[in-house]
């Protein structure tokens, strides 16, 4: 087998690309599988070329054509977490530049880890039952045999069969939908992908599903007890991508929906072109949590259009999106605003590095992942640690207004392409080619491989900060005698994100004591908010601090929702408190089969089960 460029797949990337990629998918809910066809197209990138290297996971491959004829192919042995190669010999060598279409008809297992299946019980209206994708990392494998690189880009056509009560959603542009003729019980949906795009956006949902209009290329999907909630939620997003257009030019994907998802959903958001995950926990009632949607939307330029050649380069994406967030929020309220948020992200960094370790190499900021998982790196480090790079390079450069111009010419020259922290740098040396001197005094090499906080530390303007760092001073600092001088109107002047703020704050201090914690709650009650920033940050305040009555609560957030931010250190915190830890292992175990398997997979590590 030839070298591999990305270690995260099997596919010899060198030697062929695929350019188009036509799917046929009929969705079986009882079987829990999919019974589905896959045409690629695929360019010889060597003369020569008589055997292709696909990426595949626990899929059934029952019949392989080139071209319309049928072929030999070969599963290797799987590996624990790539899945196995799957080789398929050409009847023909095809010259460099040459094409060929490869069909393989396949069935998926009912334990792909790309899909989530759902019953009827487990969704909002309890009447039917639910499939929705995540294919980042590298999962798409266990949904389609593909070239499961992000190195490789390709648009997409798709024809999906499902229950005719049911809704089919895709990334991609609706493309029509009809009866299906050979199944009166059935209705086929259609969708077609004209930007070329690597595979880990491609996602699938299925289930019962209402929309509704919330701006002239804006629509937001759910369950239809969750859609007029989601609506009002999400009333800003036309307003927001009209703020990225300014900022990095033309939206190219032409629809910009969202969907909100059922509570397993393992992450906040996923850019998923013309359709984004988010999840239900954003539904706080007051749009203080619509920076996930500003974070979504910048990934329609940094991530989907420029896309990290391969996972270690995934700050690439994370980095560039979440500096872009924070400008969209500087343009829709102030400077002030932005650099607030980055104050916070500077605490996620300091939270998630010592979660992993200081001396951890996955906490650098282009880790080497030849033995790991790409989901097992995931963490805030590419985030916050990508941002505080791009931070520190504005202050250096003149100033957040001149850097976006690099910003955007990053965006333009890249665009349709995927590269790695190599070709960013030598953009940047070019775009800033007069200021050379400035850049050559950055330790680029600590930034990137070394693991721990940056080197470098940012001074972010805090007045808005001011008010947490004071009150989090008096709680910490209070005894049972000063306790009586709190009051509610100590959170009367402060946003949502000041509250979420000032817990953050708590969270890296010494464990609060019990008789404050109680006190807080007797007059903040933050026992009672549906903002779920804030309750997480609570639970997490309680437990540190061996209440017992947060136990109860904390195990209902973990089972009623499953983002990876909330449940895993949640979880985490749980089995650090002694007499918490039986019950948060039962917990788990009792509701595993209704989590997402990514989600599972990794609360097992840190409930020291596996």
């Amino acid at each position: 087998m030839a070298e591999q460029s990305d270690s995260s797949s099997f596919t010899a990337t060198e030697h062929f690309t695929t350019r188009h990629l036509a799917l046929t998918l009929r969705v079986e809910f009882q079987s829990r599988r999919i019974a589905a066809s896959a045409a690629l197209t695929v360019e010889a990138l060597r003369d020569e070329l008589s055997e292709l290297t696909l990426d595949t996971r626990d899929l059934k491959i029952l019949k392989i054509t080139a071209n319309g004829q049928e072929v030999k192919f070969a599963l290797g042995n799987k590996h624990c977490f790539k899945g196995a190669a799957l080789t398929i010999s050409l009847p023909f060598k095809l010259l460099r530049g040459q094409h060929v279409v490869v069909e393989v008809s396949y069935e998926t297992s009912p334990e792909a880890s790309a899909l989530q299946w759902l019953t009827a019980e487990q969704t909002a209206g309890k009447k039917h039952p639910y499939l929705f994708s995540q294919c980042q990392a590298i999962h798409c494998r266990s949904m389609i045999p593909c070239q499961d690189t992000p190195s490789v880009k390709s648009t997409y056509y798709a024809r999906v069969s499902v229950p005719k009560e049911l809704v089919a959603l895709m990334s991609a542009n609706h493309d029509g939908e009809f009866a299906d003729d050979q199944d009166k019980s059935r209705k086929i949906f259609c969708f077609r992908q004209t930007v070329p795009m690597p595979c880990y956006l491609i996602a699938l949902v299925v289930g019962s599903l209402e929309s509704r209009v919330i701006g002239p290329r804006c629509r937001v999907w759910s369950e239809r007890e969750m859609v007029d909630a989601a609506a009002y939620e999400f009333e800003e997003t036309e307003t927001m991508l009209k703020k990225a257009e300014d900022l990095m030019g033309p939206y190219v994907w032409g629809q910009y929906d969202l969907l909100v998802l059922p509570p397993s959903f393992p992450y906040g958001g996923m850019e998923n072109p013309c359709l984004t995950f988010v999840t239900p926990t954003l539904l706080a009632g007051d749009r203080s949590l619509s920076n996930v949607i500003a974070h979504e939307i910048s990934h329609s330029w940094t991530g989907n259009l420029v896309t990290n050649k391969t996972w270690e380069h995934f700050w690439l994406n994370e980095g560039h999106t979440v500096y872009l967030e924070r400008m969209i929020g500087r343009s829709m309220f102030d400077e002030k605003h932005r650099q607030f948020a980055a104050i916070g992200g500077w605490k996620d960094l300091l939270e998630a590095i010592e979660t992993f370790g200081a001396t951890n190499p996955l906490t650098s900021l282009v880790p080497r992942l030849c033995d790991t998982d790409p989901d097992d790196a995931f963490s805030s480090v590419p985030y916050e640690k990508g941002f505080a790079l791009l931070y520190h390079l504005e202050e250096l450069l003149g100033g957040p207004d001149i850097f976006m111009g690099f910003v955007k010419a990053y965006i333009q020259i890249f665009a349709y392409s995927s590269v790695t922290t190599e070709d960013w740098k030598n953009c940047l040396y070019s775009y800033f080619s007069d200021k050379t001197e400035i850049l050559n005094k950055v330790d680029w090499d600590a930034w990137f491989h070394s693991p721990g906080m940056p080197p470098f530390t940012p001074h972010y303007d805090t007045s808005m900060n001011d008010a947490c760092v004071t009150l989090c001073k008096r709680w910490t600092i209070a005894t049972d005698v000063e306790l009586d001088c709190f009051t509610e109107s100590d959170l009367k002047e402060m946003t949502s994100m000041q509250k979420i703020e000032f817990l953050a704050l708590l969270l890296l201090e010494t464990p609060l004591r019990l008789n404050n914690v109680k006190r807080m709650q007797q007059v903040y009650k933050f026992n009672d908010v549906k903002n779920a920033e804030i309750k997480f940050r609570w639970l997490r305040l309680c437990l540190r601090a061996q209440w017992e009555k947060a136990i109860p609560l904390a195990l209902e957030m973990v089972t009623v929702q499953g983002r990876m931010k909330f449940t895993r250190p949640l979880y985490r915190d749980l089995y650090n408190f002694e007499k918490a830890r039986p019950q948060a292992i039962e917990t788990f175990q009792k509701n595993k089969p209704s989590m997402h398997p990514i989600t599972a997979a990794l609360v097992a590590k840190d409930l020291h089960l596996v």
